[in-house]
């Protein structure tokens, strides 16, 4: 049976959860922060060694290669979905922000789950807007709040091109950014060490446009793919007991950007730089390149025989451009199945608990000028969706 930091299994016997039924889907393009061009320094060719499949990494459930269907997790209590999920030993989880725990039916739908990311709080430019003035106090808000609830906290994110300080940006020195950013990750993770399971620490570096480089970035400009190694050696070095993720958008499936991240992960693997898991960000547009269930779940698969932890880090459906509640569901059901057919996936994480708040309001993509997002399991006046059922379901079986 998986373990994931202490979670406690529901005891049901061990039966595999039931596999995606591999409708065709639309990949997210993971939306947040202006993309850089191809100036970014060059790195690892996304060879990748597309074909390498999961094989059983000492851990296999016996799930096949599309994550064939199996017997539905046994469990007694489902009330919740984090109930639910930890039958199978899973973390369900969403992002949180301090913005809306004063409204009293977000802070309480929170409570469904048992994972926490917060949003915004523990970025850079909100933990050290100045050069070695760290404050916390937002951060500290959503981890209280997870452990007064008993749920666990994955930080986000600790070395991202977007919602940087002016004065990191503004770098050019390479001894001056690589100290600039190892004292950052030091100071937060030192701060958060034994309250945060996780960590995104390197989110969002290769290029979406030219997806065998790293993204045009501070980072990559003035510290090349080195810059990668250093943050991940770092992160290990302040807290040996958090797990360390790589997280990025649209190479959910099999693609060039997926193939040129197993390549990163599998040469650092080679070389001993600790990474303990990829965070696949799950934004689904309603239009885009298109992703099936089996995709990712070889995608997985071939990840976990490098030995990491795969993750669906920040998943959204938007309802655009003719996309019904139950396309929505069906893509919540297909993807959450995907993840319990894989045994190294531990968590799944939904970005954001109500339409009402989701960071896709605010963003001028995807949807028609007459039309909003509505992404999320919960609708603008916290009434469940047919999402919410398909999560469900997924989870615990019909």
């Amino acid at each position: 049976m998986l373990t994931f930091m202490g979670l406690v299994s529901c005891g049901n016997g061990g039966a595999a959860p039931p596999g995606p039924r591999g409708a065709g889907a639309q990949a997210g393009d993971g939306g947040a922060g202006a993309q850089g061009g191809d100036g970014g320094a060059s790195a690892q060719a996304g060879d990748g060694g597309a074909s390498a499949q999961g094989g059983d990494d000492g851990a296999n459930a016996g799930n096949s290669s599309a994550g064939a269907a199996g017997a539905a997790p046994m469990c007694t209590t489902t009330s919740s979905l984090r109930d639910a999920a930890s039958c199978s030993d899973r973390l369900f989880g969403t992002a949180l922000s301090t913005l809306h725990l004063a409204d009293t039916s977000y802070a309480s739908d929170a409570l469904e789950f048992n994972y926490v990311t917060p949003e915004n709080e523990m970025k850079w430019e909100h933990t050290e807007a100045t050069r070695n003035e760290f404050t916390f106090d937002e951060g500290d808000q959503i981890v209280d709040f997870a452990m007064q609830h008993d749920m666990k906290v994955k930080g986000h994110t600790l070395v991202w091109h977007n919602q940087l300080p002016d004065w990191v940006s503004a770098i050019t020195d390479p001894d001056d950014l690589r100290a600039a950013m190892t004292n950052h990750i030091t100071q937060e993770m030192q701060h958060y060490k034994g309250k945060v399971i996780a960590w995104d620490v390197v989110n969002e570096a290769w290029d979406p446009d030219y997806p065998t480089m790293l993204r045009d970035s501070v980072f990559s400009r003035v510290l090349g793919p080195s810059f990668i190694d250093t943050a991940f050696t770092t992160a290990r070095a302040a807290d040996p007991d958090a797990k360390l993720y790589y997280n990025d958008y649209s190479a959910e499936g099999l693609n060039t950007k997926s193939n040129s991240i197993y390549a990163m992960v599998m040469d650092m693997k080679s070389r001993g730089i600790p990474i303990d898991g990829v965070g696949l960000q799950m934004h689904w547009r309603s239009v885009g390149t298109a992703l099936t269930a089996a995709d990712v779940v070889s995608n997985m698969q071939r990840l976990g025989a490098l030995g990491v932890d795969v993750v669906i880090s920040e998943m959204d459906v938007e309802l655009c451009n003719g996309g019904t509640l139950d396309d929505q569901k069906t893509k919540f059901h297909d993807m959450v199945a995907a993840c319990l057919s894989q045994p190294n996936c531990p968590a799944v994480t939904v970005w954001g608990i109500t339409d009402k708040y989701s960071w896709l309001n605010d963003v001028d993509e995807g949807c028609a000028a007459d039309e909003t997002p509505r992404p999320l399991l919960w609708d603008d006046g916290y009434q469940k969706k047919p999402a919410y059922d398909g999560v469900m379901n997924a989870l615990v079986g019909p």
